[in-house]
């Protein structure tokens, strides 16, 4: 059996990676301009919380549901209609008249945003437990690059019209659509059309009875809320307290993209030399720890770059090894939908950080980084509980 996987797997990961560059660019491309182009709709910066939460939210139930319908029907059929489904998001954006139409236009996003979830799981078809971290953390790379290119080609684009970028992201959208149609295949071999579907909501909380899946997927959902309220304080401290200009913060945030992916192509290296995922995402959290609360203390540009360039390089092995031990302790037929329940939790920490990060800078612009540390704090607590129920 792991011979079939390896030569499945070297068949279809690198059409499935060049996907997810594609998906993840267009994403990239249009979440820096939401707000500048929401203004002229009366978008504010209360309403733009607003128009993210909405987003997040459709996704928190939606995902699971189809990762769920992508273990009964395949998984090619249910990436296609998420990818449909972004593409039409995006140009009803263009498209908008009234804050309702963006509103609309980022829930539907939301409700067929199982585009993540889907690609993990054919990842996990197509690996055994030796090359899972490995795999994964190519993909995690694809979509890091994806989201890293995306605002330099949305900024460039904008000069050409305001609609110009989500056009373009609806047409990558579309190019998606089509490369999983006809280079894509089918990786899910236990999926059954015949039989009786059932999709119970309460498995979003009764999924943390299962010991190791469970604390994987709250240690996922405390780090993703330390990196987006991380993400919030770079965007104010470079600003106000580096008085970085926006070429220059785009820049050195762009940096921070680059470290993980760096790293998430280091994976092979890790888990050859270190073995234990879990003991790795052990290590990795220690460090974004210690650099995170550093970076706290940072009031010059220097210590808050290497803080922060650290903490990106170890933060990007968290995806990969989270994803791997889930996949290592999920059933073949279940791969979806526990893969999907872990994204539902990660989209609403990338709610819950911004908006929690909001709250606090009333105390100080460093009390966002002393924030997130305590958040990754209980992640590396965690981490430890893991560490027993998962030795190898």
């Amino acid at each position: 059996m792991p011979g079939k996987r390896e030569g499945h797997g070297s068949n279809h990961l690198w059409v499935l990676v060049i996907i997810c560059v594609i998906n993840s660019m267009g994403f990239g491309i249009i979440v820096p301009l939401l707000y500048s182009y929401g203004k002229q709709f009366g978008i504010t910066e209360q309403t733009l919380g607003l128009l993210t939460a909405a987003f997040s939210v459709a996704q928190f139930f939606a995902t699971p549901l189809l990762g769920s319908l992508s273990d009964k029907w395949g998984r090619k059929p249910v990436l296609v209609i998420s990818l449909i489904g972004t593409c039409i998001s995006f140009i009803l954006f263009a498209q908008a008249r009234s804050i309702i139409m963006l509103f609309a236009a980022r829930i539907l996003d939301g409700l067929t945003g199982g585009n993540i979830s889907v690609a993990q799981a054919m990842v996990s078809d197509i690996s055994d437990e030796k090359n899972r971290a490995k795999n994964f953390g190519i993909l995690s790379s694809a979509f890091g690059f994806g989201f890293v290119a995306g605002p330099a080609i949305g900024g460039v684009l904008s000069k050409y019209g305001q609609h110009t970028p989500f056009y373009f992201a609806a047409g990558i959208a579309l190019t998606g659509v089509l490369l999983t149609l006809f280079f894509l295949k089918e990786t899910n071999t236990h999926k059954d059309a015949k039989q009786k579907y059932h999709f119970n909501y309460a498995w979003l909380a009764t999924i943390f009875k299962e010991k190791v899946i469970g604390i994987c997927i709250l240690i996922s959902f405390l780090l993703t809320m330390a990196q987006f309220a991380m993400i919030v304080g770079f965007q104010t401290f470079t600003t106000d307290e580096l008085k970085l200009s926006p070429t220059q913060t785009g820049l050195f945030y762009a940096g921070f993209g680059v470290t993980g992916i760096i790293m998430q192509l280091l994976v092979p290296f890790f888990t050859k030399t270190l073995k234990s995922k879990s003991f790795i995402l052990l290590l990795s959290t220690l460090v974004c720890l210690a650099m995170m609360a550093l970076s706290g203390f940072a009031n010059g540009l220097m210590l808050f770059a290497i803080a922060i360039g650290i903490y990106g390089l170890f933060n990007g092995l968290r995806n990969p090894m989270l994803n791997a031990i889930i996949a290592d302790h999920t059933a073949e037929d279940e791969q979806g939908k526990v893969l999907g329940i872990n994204q539902s939790y990660i989209s609403i920490g990338q709610t819950l950080g911004p908006v929690t990060a909001g709250f606090i800078t009333a105390i100080s612009l460093h009390s966002i980084f002393f924030l997130a540390s305590l958040y990754i704090l209980a992640a590396f607590l965690l981490s430890f509980r893991l560490r027993s129920q998962e030795p190898n």
